[in-house]
């Protein structure tokens, strides 16, 4: 076989059933053996729009996502939705075709230095200088996508090299290591604080699901009655039966969460790295805590707080370990007392044809959908609502662009979350704003008939720029307008997808109750005001408890002086 062959042998070697990818001169060889394989190629209509639906076929199955390209301009379009992976630990496989051997550094015909550019977003790059090394190359790159803290890994193949006979290909062996087993002392240690706190709160992260670790967090959090918070990617990890979770922490978090941070007397980290957007500044996130932090990733532990006890492992093992009732009835009170009296409550409406406002349409989808859809969100309000009034059971319904903050995440990554689970309502929450970014991917949905449900919350204008700028920035706008915005119906039916424009509070049930609904692809368009904003918010760099909201901040100020006064 040759080196194209090796790879589609590898794809089946590791049950790999589904790709992305855009085809082009140096990745030719593999297109050609790719007709006479069993993979499906879904033709995305950009190479971003590849990583990024690969990303959320991963995100949504926990399975690898792979995305192929060409050299040059294909590579370069791949590098920020593997950027985002790399961001948010998603397991990928990036194949790219090179220039012929003899051509690399010789500026020819789309030749980029793949590897030299993508060494800071990759767990590992190769450039394959023989046909020989790629049935190696592609175990190995394999293993080192999905184990330990998953991520992409990219191989760049020569277009010779795709050609070439393998005569003598060379094996992987992967190393075998021991389970790491947790430190029985600081077991030990770990058991003595969480017995001794009044107030201790539970903190958890993207990590649990990467680590497989969903069951044995909510036997835990069940188990110890722990109050608990969820870091924008944690969100679902206790699922909704739990009665002690606060929801999410941090700039756009509820201020019940934030409260229970500021005033607990111990905080238990787990699978999360204490990122700024969730703590606020550092030095004043949780002060009067001791702190367990418990990741698989070395890297984690220590690297922003240091930890009074840090286990590293496996989750599951490590929190089976930990699990103990635990008496906690004031605290739990108290925190559920400030979920009841700070949590996300949707902005009334005084009169069924008032303007839509995005928290009360997010609401009315989660109530509507029941916890059954997958939600890809882009980046901008529209995400922080979601991640504020949408109830996730469980993390991986819900897609959205964390460390990296990639606009035009939501409609690939749906695609991709759509081929990884056929069975399950995909819907697509997105802003104005980032549905342009990728928008072309309509007709991916029109090509391959998914059934996609895809819903633009539309106030002509990038809002979370907007409100930045009206908050940080005297109210000086640049650059955000929006209002020359395409006929979005319009452009749906180009792509003969059918579309219902929606404008006031009494349109919204009927609405969503017709998108989901409907059997094939749809597009809900919904005009809100563009001078709703997201409450609360924290401004960069502040502490989580300085939370703006909107109401006179005099009365914030009592409100959060009360609770501390209280605990």
């Amino acid at each position: 076989m040759n080196g194209a062959q090796h790879i589609i042998e590898a794809f089946r070697r590791h049950r790999i059933d589904t790709v992305f990818g855009y085809p082009g001169g140096c990745i030719m060889p593999l297109y050609d053996a790719l007709v006479e394989s069993d993979v499906a190629h879904v033709l995305c209509r950009h190479e971003q729009a590849c990583a990024l639906s690969a990303g959320g076929y991963s995100r949504a199955s926990g399975r690898l996502g792979v995305c192929i390209a060409t050299s040059g301009p294909g590579a370069t379009n791949l590098i920020t939705g593997v950027a985002d992976a790399h961001r948010d630990s998603v397991p990928l496989l990036v194949i790219t075709g090179q220039v012929a051997s003899g051509l690399i550094g010789t500026d020819a015909f789309q030749e980029t230095d793949v590897l030299g550019m993508t060494l800071g977003i990759v767990k590992h790059s190769y450039l394959v200088t023989e046909a020989d090394e790629l049935p190696r190359i592609m175990d190995e790159a394999i293993d080192l996508a999905t184990s330990g803290r998953p991520g992409p890994v990219w191989i760049d193949v020569p277009k010779d090299v795709l050609l070439q006979a393998a005569e003598s290909p060379e094996v992987y062996v992967p190393s075998i290591a021991a389970p790491r087993q947790p430190d029985e002392k600081a077991l030990e240690r770990a058991r003595q604080m969480l017995r001794q706190a009044k107030r201790p709160l539970l903190y958890s992260g993207g990590g649990i699901k990467l680590g497989g670790a969903i069951d044995a967090f909510r036997a835990f959090a069940n188990a110890t009655g722990l109050p608990n918070v969820e870091t924008l990617h944690g969100l679902g990890n206790a699922g909704l039966e739990n009665a002690n979770r606060l929801g999410m922490l941090g700039m756009h978090g509820s201020r019940a969460a934030n409260m229970a941070v500021d005033v607990c007397d111990l905080l238990i980290v787990v699978g999360a790295r204490l990122d700024d957007r969730a703590t606020g500044r550092i030095e004043t996130f949780a002060p009067n805590a001791g702190l367990i932090h418990i990741d698989g990733d070395q890297a984690e532990l220590g690297k922003l707080r240091e930890a009074d006890i840090a286990l590293r492992g496996d989750l599951s093992v490590i929190l089976a370990a930990l699990s103990m009732p635990l008496a906690l009835s004031e605290w739990q009170s108290q925190c559920r007392s400030w979920r009841a009296q700070y949590g996300f409550q949707p902005m009334s409406i005084d009169a069924p044809e008032a303007p839509i406002s995005g928290p009360a349409f997010i609401r009315q989808l989660s109530r509507i959908t029941g916890g059954r859809a997958i939600i890809s969100c882009d980046v901008g309000q529209h995400q922080m609502w979601v991640a504020q009034y949408y109830d996730f059971d469980h993390p991986r319904q819900h897609l959205t662009s964390g460390g990296l903050g990639t606009m035009g995440f939501g409609l690939p990554a749906a695609i991709g979350a759509r081929m990884a689970s056929p069975e399950t309502m995909v819907i697509n929450v997105s802003g104005d704003g980032s549905f342009m970014m990728n928008a072309q991917e309509m007709a991916t949905i029109k090509r391959y008939r998914l059934p996609v449900k895809m819903i633009i919350l539309d106030n002509q204008c990038l809002g979370m720029v907007r409100q930045q700028q009206e908050l940080f920035y005297e109210g000086r706008e640049s650059e955000i307008d929006l209002s020359d915005n395409p006929d979005f119906g319009a452009m749906a039916r180009a792509f003969d997808i059918p579309h219902l424009d929606i404008c006031q509070a009494n349109q919204i049930r009927r609405g969503i109750e017709t998108l989901m609904a409907y059997p094939g692809p749809m597009l809900l368009h919904v005009a809100i005001q563009r001078q709703d904003n997201v409450w609360p918010i924290v401004k960069p760099g502040e502490a989580n408890l300085d939370m703006i909201e909107g109401k006179p901040q005099s009365q914030i100020k009592t409100q959060t002086q009360h609770a501390r006064t209280t605990s």
